[in-house]
């Protein structure tokens, strides 16, 4: 009998992690390294943000906070909710955690059942399909291909729904294309989701603020009033207000679901920080002249990398909607050689040879489900940017 867990079997590695740390590696050996791997801003969190942080820690604010968050930011997320989305949600049926990632883990493992499905969009966040993997579902992987601009179609959804399926996973503006669904394709959507009562929306929102140009953010429960009653709102602080540090996801649900991630949540991490609860009272309440700010380094440069990447050969760098990403395609490469003679089979040898020979760190389409693609991360500086695609376009250049 073997000691660690069979359920290990069923996962793999996150490649966002994976790669990041073969920068980080790379970086201590002295090699010229700039990474477009993680999805994190480059800015710092707004001086508000930390003084409020800092009065709650003066306050003697450094107990252990209720389990489903402090009744104070609760309020705050359940006010966010009303004046944002047009959601009527209670402090009852809010939960806060570590992390997005921690609330998405928690209303999985608080539904999952052996054998129950969860549709996510491919190109899909590397740990959808693992979490509910780890829950005891089974990932029902469903392509949004580059030709319908990464955004799932109406007719794909009806055609993935079986009577096994319990959720369909949604985030818009996408981690990793950019994509987001205007109010009338979510309405596309959700008007299947109606002929299908038993399933459930998780509506991962976490880059709601950061859409360009004419974009207007909507989220499904807001499209659909009918699907309330089985949609959890998702969404937190780390994103918007550069805050991925302080570990802060929240989400409005039903107050049935709601209770059961709290009692999981009890009997697994308590709760967050009250430090950074109170951090995240200030951003959800304070000032947000930081978003706007924020919006417009981004927008810039989204702009300057798809015209960069678009001047490469072989590349083909779509313009996303939103979040800090592009998703170029690079089919044109795959089958070329490297100066050296190695031969690009896949996305990944595009990815690993580009981190080898260039020095630049991004990530390989199909540890998102969907290739041959590789995701940048726009989330610094626009020097390392132009860098890092002169670098990219160069070695496009060099492959025969």
């Amino acid at each position: 009998m073997g000691f660690l867990a069979d359920n290990l079997s069923r996962i793999k590695p996150s490649a966002t992690i994976m790669l990041t740390q073969m920068a980080r590696e790379l970086k201590t050996k002295g090699k010229d390294v700039i990474s477009l791997s993680v999805g994190e801003p480059d800015f710092d969190t707004p001086d508000n943000i930390k003084e409020a942080a800092i009065a709650a820690i003066r306050r003697g604010e450094t107990k252990y906070s209720p389990v489903p968050g402090i009744p104070e930011l609760r309020q705050a997320v359940a006010d966010k909710f009303k004046r944002e989305n047009g959601l009527d949600y209670k402090p009852s049926q809010v939960i806060v955690g570590t992390g997005g990632k921690h609330v998405i883990f928690n209303a999985l493992m608080a539904t999952l059942n052996p054998g129950d499905e969860v549709i996510c969009v491919a190109p899909y966040w590397v740990s959808y399909p693992e979490m509910v993997a780890l829950c005891g579902g089974t990932p029902v992987l469903v392509s949004a291909s580059q030709q319908h601009d990464f955004r799932l179609r109406p007719e794909d959804l009806e055609r993935a729904i079986t009577p096994r399926t319990k959720w369909i996973i949604l985030n818009s503006p996408s981690n990793p294309s950019g994509a987001a669904y205007s109010r009338s394709e979510l309405k596309a959507l959700t008007d299947v989701l109606k002929r299908h009562p038993q399933v459930w929306v998780l509506s991962d929102d976490i880059y709601e603020h950061l859409t360009y140009g004419d974009f207007e953010f909507a989220t499904a429960a807001q499209v659909e009033p009918e699907l309330y009653d089985r949609t959890l709102t998702m969404n937190g602080v780390s994103k918007t207000y550069a805050m991925t540090g302080w570990r802060i996801g929240f989400a409005g649900a039903p107050e049935r679901l709601i209770k059961a991630m709290d009692m999981i949540q009890g009997q697994q991490t308590s709760g967050t920080s009250t430090i950074s609860q109170w951090a995240a009272v200030e951003a959800l309440s304070g000032p947000q002249d930081c978003i706007p700010r924020f919006k417009a380094a981004f927008q810039r440069r989204r702009d300057l990398v798809v015209s960069m990447l678009n001047q490469a050969r072989g590349l083909k760098c779509p313009t996303p909607e939103g979040a800090f990403y592009v998703y170029p395609s690079c089919a044109e490469l795959i089958g070329k050689k490297t100066p050296g003679g190695k031969v690009i089979a896949s996305d990944e040898d595009f990815v690993m040879e580009l981190l080898a020979t260039e020095g630049v760190a991004t990530v390989h389409g199909s540890s998102f489900g969907l290739g041959p693609n590789f995701r940048v991360s726009y989330a610094t500086s626009d020097d390392k940017l132009e860098e890092a695609c002169r670098r990219i376009q160069r070695f496009a250049a060099s492959l025969t």
